[in-house]
Order: C-alpha cells, then structure tokens, then sequence
C-alpha cells in the first residue's frame, strides 16, 4: 500500500477537508499509464508505482546520456479545448522533436466554489491529454504519458518516447494545497517524482497566490514556501529515493506564479508597448524576490526575451484595460506572471519562449533543456 503522509502540518487539513467537504481532498487519475486501475489517489499523500524493470546484473560502470526535454505552462482561463483545438505549434512538433515532454496546466476548470469545493471534475483534464497525446503521436515518434495528475485546476502531466517506458521507475505524486482556509486546492501545487534510468526527476507545477497590490508577492512567496516544505514522496520501506524536492537531481518548477510588476500600471503599459523588457524586468517581482533572498535561492530562470504573458483579452493580442469605455473591467497591468525555473546540474537550457495561442488570457511559456541522465551499462557491453 502506498505511504500516507503523516508528517505535522497536513494531519489536521486532512482531518477538515473530510469533514467539511464530505470527500478525500484529492484527484483522479488522468493517465492513460499508469491506468486508473493501477493505482489510488491518497487524500494529501504520495503514491508510488514501481516498474517491473529489473537492473542488470553484473559489472556495471554508470554512463551519461542527454535526452531533449520540453516544458510548459499554461493557464488556460477555465476553458475547455475545443475538438479541433491545434497544438502543434505550442508543443512545436512541426519542426522539432523532443524525447520528454513536461505539460503543466493551472485553471484546467474554472475556480468557482463547485470545482473547488465539489467532486474532482476531471472530464476536461482528460480533453487535453486527448489533444496532446494525437498532437504528439502525429508524426515519427510515439509518446506515452507516464503520470497525469490534476488538484482542482491545477494539472500536470509527463509525456515519454515509448522507447524510454522501460527505463522510468518509480513515479510518484504529492498534492499540496494553499488555497482558501490555507489547505484547498485553488492554490497550491501538484508534484512529480521519477527515475529515468538511474537520475532522479521532480516536476514541480504551481498556481500560486494571486493580486496585483503591493505586497501580495509575500503571499506567493509563502506559498513557494509551503510547496517546498509540504511536498512529500513516498519511498517504500526498502528503497532509497528521494522524499522532498530538493531530494532529486534535476527539478523544473512551473506555472503561474503570479508575481507582477512593480510599476504603476500606466507606466507598465507604456514600456510594454516599447518594448522595453530590461527595464521591466528589473521591476518584475520574482527578480526582485530571488535577489533579496526571499525565494526560490539557487533557482536558475532563462532569459526573458518575449512580451509579457498576461492579461490578454480572449481571443485577442490586446492587453486587458487597453481598450477604452469597458465598464466594470479591473485594472491588470501586463505581467511576466507565467514562468518557469530548474534547480539542480545537468539542466542546460537551450530555450524560452512565449506561444501565441489566444485561447486564454494567458500565453503558454515554453522551454527547452538537454538533460544529462545517468544509466548503468555493463562493463563488457559496446
């Protein structure tokens, strides 16, 4: 059976979600593998699912491959995807091709109190890795997802070269939630954890604490805090795999971290008209947080060299609050609020980009790493 968190902190939010809710505080499967059978989802806990693969015996001496990988994140607004929705050129299959693929999602449902509060909806989670998986089996290569896991609107899944199921092991979860009452799922993350061949993975997907006033960067930052320190995989009785985030060997956190700008907005809007990203940058308050030591230490980010990736009206390249005589529209200047992060050696990032989809109010950010992964190989092979 699975390990259940039992650590201090996550016992009594357990003990009040049931009790509140009527229900585990949890989330189904999306995966097409693991299947749903092969596994229960644990109400704020971790859930471990080991590979028949067995090591070779033998001498072995550990050698280094690099494997292509693609991130992204995506606040899709609570919108679900239409049939024909196209995502070639978001997961950029045309003219590349990549061995992983990791896919975070936040607002997969919208946050209103049935979806928060209610049983997990995870109809329009399965629409997506639908889309992806067509998208990605299109061409040349076949891709299996390893885990998709979705908390209330947050949702991440890890996509793989058939070729490399073998040598994933050990895939596990953890769902922490800082939303409402500092517990529910609104806010919060859905954590990753595996093995490809002997290199340990933790994939990190956040939606954290929202609000454009000054000040609301400490609420994020708290947040971030809660992640790291919460975040907890099961490791089995008899196996020594990495229990926390900074655990593991190579960690790509994602999402929309909602940090802002801290200009007025009218400045905002103007330099980003100009275009003038190194002087909104040195506003922009993840930068600012990192530098003053308040979060995310050691973290690396790659260059920022694309126009801020929110509030967009839908369907539309127009900033929100650009266009003139809306009545009732709040005031959301442009933000760098969608972002993704590495920790550890062995990331080389090779890229990072915005995508142009105007299916939300957010723009989907991309980026590229070649991964250093460890396998062990018998000494007498070729």
């Amino acid at each position: 059976m699975p390990e259940i968190n039992q650590f201090k902190g996550e016992v009594w939010p357990r003990k009040v979600a049931k009790k509140l809710l009527g229900k585990p505080f949890c989330s189904n499967s999306v995966a097409d593998f693991p299947s749903s059978d092969d596994f229960q989802d644990l109400c704020f806990s971790t859930e471990e699912f080991v590979s028949s693969n067995i090591r070779p015996s033998g001498d072995q001496q550990k050698v280094t491959r690099k494997y292509k990988l693609f991130a992204s994140t995506w606040n899709v607004a609570g919108i679900p995807p239409s049939d024909n929705l196209d995502l070639e050129d978001w997961l950029d299959t045309r003219d590349n091709s990549y061995d992983i693929y990791v896919l975070g999602f936040q607002e997969v449902v919208p946050l209103n109190a049935k979806n928060v509060l209610g049983p997990e909806n995870n109809t329009i989670s399965m629409k997506w890795n639908s889309l992806i998986k067509t998208t990605l089996n299109k061409h040349s290569n076949s891709f299996h997802s390893i885990i998709s896991k979705q908390m209330v609107g947050i949702m991440v899944s890890v996509w793989v070269r058939n070729d490399l199921l073998p040598s994933i092991r050990h895939p596990s979860v953890s769902f922490v939630g800082c939303g409402i009452m500092g517990f529910l799922g609104n806010k919060g993350s859905v954590s990753l954890s595996f093995l490809l061949h002997e290199t340990s993975f933790c994939i990190v997907c956040c939606h954290l604490a929202s609000g454009g006033k000054e000040g609301d960067e400490i609420n994020r930052n708290s947040n971030a805090m809660e992640i790291f320190s919460r975040t907890r995989f099961s490791s089995g009785p008899s196996l020594d795999l990495p229990r926390k985030i900074y655990d593991h060997e190579r960690i790509i956190l994602l999402g929309d971290l909602n940090y802002r700008i801290s200009l007025p907005d009218e400045e905002t809007r103007s330099l980003v008209l100009q275009k003038e990203w190194d002087i909104l940058l040195k506003k922009d308050q993840l930068r600012g947080e990192i530098m003053e030591g308040r979060t995310f230490g050691g973290w690396n980010e790659g260059d920022i060299n694309f126009s801020p990736t929110y509030k967009y009206y839908l369907n539309s390249d127009e900033y929100y609050g650009i266009v003139q005589g809306r009545k009732g529209e709040k005031k959301r200047a442009p933000a760098w609020c969608d972002r993704i992060l590495s920790y550890g050696t062995g990331l080389n990032q090779t890229g990072y980009d915005r995508c142009e989809s105007k299916h939300s109010d957010h723009r989907p950010v991309r980026a590229t790493f070649n991964v250093e992964v460890e396998f062990l190989k018998r000494s007498n092979s070729s």
